[in-house]
Formats: C-alpha cells, structure tokens, sequence
C-alpha cells in the first residue's frame, strides 16, 4: 500500500483510487452533524460534489477549516456502490475522487465510478 500523499497529477490520485478502495473494502468520507462533506463543483454551476478517499490519511487531512467538526469514516465499498453511488446520481451530486490537499482532483458521475469500480472487481 502506498503511503505517499496525493499530488498534482489528478488522473494519478484517481487511478489510485480503485485499487487501493478494491484492497481495503471501503472507501473514506468525512461525516459532520450535519451530514457528508459537500463542496461546489469547479465543473459545474450549482452542482455540489461529495468527495471520497481511499485511505484513511488522505480523508483526515482535510478535517480542518470549514470541516474542523468532521470526522473521517469508512463506507463499506459494496454498499458504496449499491447504495451511494445510485443514490447520489439520483440527488444529482458528483464524486470527488482523492481530491489533494488544496481540493482539487477528479470529479465523477457516480454512474461512471460505479462501472470503473465493477470493472476493477472483476
């Protein structure tokens, strides 16, 4: 497993993604009070975007500032992807993928994560 931190290469920190979720069985969020951290998409106007991680490290660091109160989670990847991901292509949310230290990184259709994932289990 590596343990380097997440750079600038956003397709690099993406591609790290899938396997390392695929080893660990679950994915990484933040959970506040008041829910699952969301942010504004870069892509998109009036889109919110959830992010996830695929270590535990990588989601505690950025549970300061706006989510100092947030606090990282585990989601089991089956019920990510059977439950989250359609889920939030219902409530028309994006999916940020291993976003780095300044929040920046992929942001996904879940659908489309939903089939890299499928395909990475395979």
């Amino acid at each position: 497993m590596q343990t380097e931190s997440l750079n600038d290469d956003f397709e690099d920190n993406c591609a790290r993604f899938l396997p390392e979720c695929a080893e660990q069985g679950c994915v990484w969020a933040l959970e506040g009070e008041e829910g699952f951290a969301l942010c504004e998409s870069e892509k998109y106007p009036r889109t919110e975007v959830m992010p996830f991680w695929s270590q535990r490290e990588f989601a505690e660091l950025h549970a300061d500032g706006d989510w100092a109160d947030y606090r990282a989670v585990a989601v089991d990847l089956e019920e990510f992807m059977d439950d989250w991901l359609t889920g939030m292509h219902e409530d028309v949310l994006l999916v940020g993928i291993n976003w780095n230290d300044e929040l920046e990184g992929v942001e996904l259709e879940p659908l489309d994560l939903l089939e890299q994932l499928e395909r990475e289990l395979q």
